[in-house]
C-alpha cells in the first residue's frame, strides 16, 4: 500500500473503513435504480471498446460492485481504493476480479497503461486546492485517445461548497470548474451529464465523459 503522507488522505481512509460493511450493503445495488447513469457509464465502454486500449481501472473502487459492472461491458475492469477494509471486501464479493490498495493521486502504473478510468465519486473527499494533481495522474496514466469518466456532486453555479457526507465531509463543485481543472491538465471534453436528485438524495449529480489529448492541447 501506498503512504498516505496527507492527512485528509488518513482520515479518508479511516472513515471509510469504519462505515465499509454498512457501506457496501447500501451501494450493491445502487445502479439498478439509475438509468442515466448506467447510459453514461455505457457510453463510456463504447469508447473504450472502440480502440485498441489497455485495462480500464476504476478508481476509489469500495466495494467493488462498479468494477464488476464495467467488466459485465464486457471492459477488462480492476479497482483501487483508499480503504484496506472496502477492498478486502470487493475482493471477497468479486473473487475473480483484482483489487488493489492504492491512492489516486500517486498510481503504481505506467505512464499510458490504461485505455481508461472511472472515477465515481472517489475524490469528493478531496480538500479542492488538492483536487489538480489528481486530474494530472489520471492524464499520465492514460494515452492520448484514453477515456475518463468523471461522477461527483454538482454545485450549481458555485463557488465549490464542502458539506455533511454521511463518512466524512466531502465537496460539492460546479460542472464548468472541473471541466476546467480536466481541461488544465490534458483533457478533452466529450459529453456532460447532470442528474436532479431522486427521493433521498440531497444534491444534483454530475458527470463529466472526457478523453486525452493528442499531441498539442486543443483550444
Amino acid at each position: 500500500m501506498n503512504e498516505l503522507p496527507s492527512s485528509y488522505l488518513r482520515a479518508t481512509a479511516d472513515a471509510y473503513d469504519a462505515m465499509a460493511v454498512v457501506y457496501a450493503d447500501f451501494a450493491r445495488d445502487s445502479l439498478c435504480a439509475l438509468p442515466l447513469d448506467r447510459a453514461m457509464l455505457a457510453a463510456f465502454a463504447d469508447l473504450v471498446r472502440a480502440r485498441p486500449a489497455g485495462p480500464v481501472a476504476e478508481l476509489g473502487c469500495g466495494p467493488g460492485y462498479l468494477t464488476a459492472h464495467l467488466r459485465g461491458l464486457g471492459l477488462d475492469a480492476f479497482g483501487i481504493d483508499l480503504s484496506p477494509v472496502m477492498v478486502g471486501l470487493a475482493r471477497e464479493a468479486y473473487p475473480d476480479l483484482r483489487f488493489e490498495v492504492g491512492s489516486m493521486d500517486a498510481l503504481d502504473l505506467a505512464d499510458g497503461e490504461l485505455g481508461g478510468i472511472v472515477s465515481w465519486y472517489s475524490v469528493i473527499h478531496t480538500p479542492p486546492k488538492e483536487l489538480p494533481p489528481y486530474f494530472a495522474e489520471f492524464r499520465r496514466v492514460l494515452p492520448p485517445g484514453g477515456v475518463l469518466l468523471f461522477a461527483f456532486f454538482e454545485a450549481g453555479d458555485g463557488p465549490v461548497e464542502a458539506f455533511d457526507h454521511k463518512v466524512t465531509t466531502a465537496y460539492r463543485w460546479p460542472v464548468d470548474e472541473l471541466a476546467r481543472l480536466a481541461r488544465e491538465a490534458g483533457f478533452v471534453e466529450i459529453g456532460r451529464m447532470l442528474r436532479e436528485p431522486l427521493e433521498g438524495e440531497r444534491f444534483r449529480r454530475g458527470h463529466l465523459l472526457m478523453r486525452a489529448e493528442h499531441g498539442e492541447r486543443e483550444e
